[in-house]
């Protein structure tokens, strides 16, 4: 239909396409401006009443004027398929959003406040959504919700008909919804199909605030009928159970929108609001929350990116010692490091109260900080100030920044704090140099990168033995290397060295635990790289690699529900790491949860192709991508990756293993097998892995894939 014109409408690209027709993005010609345009689907469209319902839905929307809710402007029935123009609203839906991962409950806040308010408008002029989803809402740039398409749902047919019993008409719906329907939204009086009135949108509210707290939906099933069932007949699983750390109110308010019965449920979207801001009121009372941009970096060498995420990061760990102010980890902020977007933006997405923002330049020993403290609300300055310092002086300067900032936030620190944050790593600005130069090369991946990372530690250690950070650098690195690149045993003996020195100098060092636990996956100690890496979690909830290697070592034991359960975290834990993913989304696989890793796969997708751009030669990210390509069913651009990935590290272990995977997902079982022939010979011995791994199921049953796993083991 693209090129088209229909009535007064010219149809210029089409936005989407359900079970309920397709969606155009069109100008109205009469008063040039651009509207979204919704067809009826054939089936419906030759249907008179459906055409008649349309005309009333569109009729009762059209009544609505709320700033949350899209505006409806015409419904034209006198074309051969009916359809509505309707405010066409820029910006993302929250189903996209939530293929990122799971809602904070400060974020989802105001989410859940504008669209309750929409609702509550709705209900009060009369108007019922009856299908209230993730993909109906829409955020803008700004974090201001539209709610989409209130009233469609009764186009689909979901009605009891005149005669028909419960089981009959619930065994209709589940069928309707194999081919796109959204069962798991629906109250059970929808179910059911008796007659439905504001708490049933009060309940599908709980489904979508359960998601997104969650990463997943409250009532589940392999099938549309499981999950119908799921919705009627079994108990809710307590959101704490799922999310360990969420506030005891927001599990109160979800736990009542979801009551199976309407009588118990929350009775109106007015007491929604009203709950909503019981929540609200003792965050804006007390809670002062800070997300610390990446600093711009100034420098006239790009190299110098290292230096200004270090110090970025570090001030985010010595803002967080501070015990009345709410800082952001880095995983939360790092996907706006090299982005184009303002504080106040980043705020409002974060629902932080402040936001810091600033940049640096750094000309040999001398180095500039400006930096600014705005108020995400009103967009005002708060603090603003410019630091000229020598590189000796980094400390000391991280430090009057963080004091700073408590003074104008108007928070007064405790001798406790005063000392932590005045607690330097170490008194050498040079090794503190080295050690974030080879923070940022390990974090690349290659081997040559990581044996430059081990060399620049080693030169931090050099300046300073009692630097405990580099050494812990050293194990971790060692430990990688050794997973993926080179099984000889100096590998392990430095690694072991260095983390044992690093605990003998800080027995409590987050980033040092994480080491030993990396070195103890390696090493097939999987219990003792489970302790390693909770002790790491519990210090340091967002440390490099903490969640990746208890996903590992979960897997590997076939602890996948436990696995499953910290999903979420890891990867809202993880931020850039793509690693963090594969063990999860294998779990979720192994236990049938296809949605939960599908999204997973969808987000680790971007997260590779965002490295690749700023490290193409990271071979075994280009092979991962093709195992998530496969998966997607892009097997041109699968087979296209997998080939490039082989050709440029022929030898290499872990990417010929990787590889055989990509071909499984791919169903070419003798490729697979071939590739994976060739990774064992290479080194790959982890057979405990190779007869779990989710991605190489189509080789299950084959003689000679149980040969290779024999032929491994001996190898381990």
């Amino acid at each position: 239909m693209i090129g088209q014109t229909i009535s007064h409408y010219r149809i210029t690209a089409k936005l989407g396409e359900g079970g309920m027709g397709a969606v155009y993005r069109a100008v109205d010609e009469k008063l040039q401006r651009e509207v979204a345009l919704k067809f009826l689907p054939p089936d419906l469209a030759a249907d008179a009443e459906a055409r008649l319902r349309l005309i009333k839905e569109a009729q009762a929307a059209s009544r609505l004027n709320h700033p949350h809710i899209a505006t409806v402007y015409e419904v034209n029935d006198t074309e051969a398929t009916p359809f509505i123009a309707m405010e066409l609203v820029k910006g993302e839906s929250l189903k996209r959003r939530l293929q990122r991962g799971s809602v904070a409950p400060g974020a989802l806040l105001e989410v859940a406040r504008q669209i309750a308010e929409g609702l509550q408008e709705a209900h009060q002029a009369g108007v019922l959504h009856r299908d209230i989803k993730p993909a109906n809402i829409m955020v803008d740039a700004n974090g201001w919700i539209k709610i989409l398409d209130f009233g469609i749902a009764l186009l689909t047919g979901r009605q009891r008909g005149r005669g028909e019993t419960e089981e009959s008409f619930i065994t209709r719906t589940a069928t309707q919804a194999s081919t796109g329907g959204t069962v798991p939204y629906m109250s059970p009086e929808q179910l059911r199909g008796e007659a439905a009135d504001a708490r049933s949108d009060v309940f599908s509210f709980g489904v979508l605030l359960y998601e997104c707290l969650a990463g997943r939906l409250p009532f589940r099933g392999e099938t549309s009928i499981d999950t119908l069932h799921a919705i009627l007949h079994h108990p809710l699983t307590p959101l704490r159970q799922v999310v360990s750390d969420i506030p005891s109110g927001w599990e109160e308010l979800v736990g009542r929108c979801l009551e199976k019965s309407p009588q118990q449920r929350l009775q109106s979207m007015a007491e929604v609001v009203q709950a909503l801001k019981r929540l609200a009121a003792p965050a804006s009372a007390a809670e002062k929350s800070l997300a610390v941009l990446y600093f711009e970096n100034l420098s006239a060498a790009k190299e110098d990116e290292y230096f200004r995420d270090g110090i970025t990061e570090d001030l985010i760990t010595e803002l967080s010692k501070i015990k009345h102010l709410r800082v952001f980890p880095r995983a939360a902020v790092v996907v706006f490091r090299n982005e184009s977007v303002t504080g106040p933006e980043v705020g409002r997405q974060l629902n932080a109260t402040y936001v810091l923002s600033g940049s640096l330049r750094r000309a040999g020993t001398r180095l500039r900080i400006s930096a600014q403290l705005v108020e995400t609300r009103t967009g005002h300055t708060v603090w603003a100030e410019r630091y000229d310092r020598e590189m000796q002086d980094v400390f000391e300067l991280q430090d009057e920044l963080a004091r700073k900032i408590s003074e104008a936030l108007r928070i007064t620190l405790s001798p406790q704090e005063e000392r932590a944050i005045a607690r330097k790593p170490t008194e050498n600005s040079q090794a503190y140099d080295f050690y974030l130069r080879g923070r940022g090369y390990a974090r690349r991946g290659t081997r040559a990168d990581l044996e430059f990372a081990i060399e620049l530690y080693d030169r931090a250690i050099g300046l300073d033995p009692k630097f405990a950070l580099p050494y812990a650098g050293i194990g971790y690195a060692c430990a990688l290397i050794l997973d993926w690149h080179d099984k000889g045993e100096r590998w392990s003996l430095k690694g072991l060295e260095a983390s044992e020195r690093a605990l003998a100098l800080e027995p409590q060092l987050p980033e040092a635990l994480v080491a030993r636990a990396r070195l103890c996956w390696v090493r097939r100690k999987v219990e003792e790289s489970i302790e390693y890496a909770r002790r790491a979690i519990e210090r340091k909830p967002d440390c490099e690699g903490a969640y990746w290697t208890l996903g590992q070592a979960y897997f590997t034991s076939d602890r996948w529900q436990e696995a499953a359960e910290l999903a979420e975290r890891a990867v809202e834990a993880a931020g850039a790491d793509y690693n963090v993913y594969v063990p999860y989304i294998m779990a979720l696989e192994r236990l049938g949860d296809n949605e939960q890793s599908r999204r997973l796969r969808e987000a680790q997708t971007r997260a590779l192709q965002q490295h690749l751009q700023e490290v193409p030669d990271d071979v075994r990210a280009r092979i991962l991508l093709a195992s998530d390509l496969a998966a997607a069913g892009q097997t041109e651009a699968a087979a296209s990756e997998i080939q490039k990935a082989v050709a440029l590290r022929p030898n290499d272990a872990n990417v010929l293993y990787n590889a055989a995977c990509a071909y499984g997902l791919l169903q070419r079982k003798q490729d697979a097998l071939e590739l994976l022939q060739r990774a064992i010979r290479a080194g790959y011995a982890n057979a405990e892995w190779i007869a779990r791994d989710p991605d190489l199921t189509c080789l299950h049953g084959e003689a000679e894939f149980d040969r290779l796993i024999a032929e491994a083991k001996a190898k381990g």
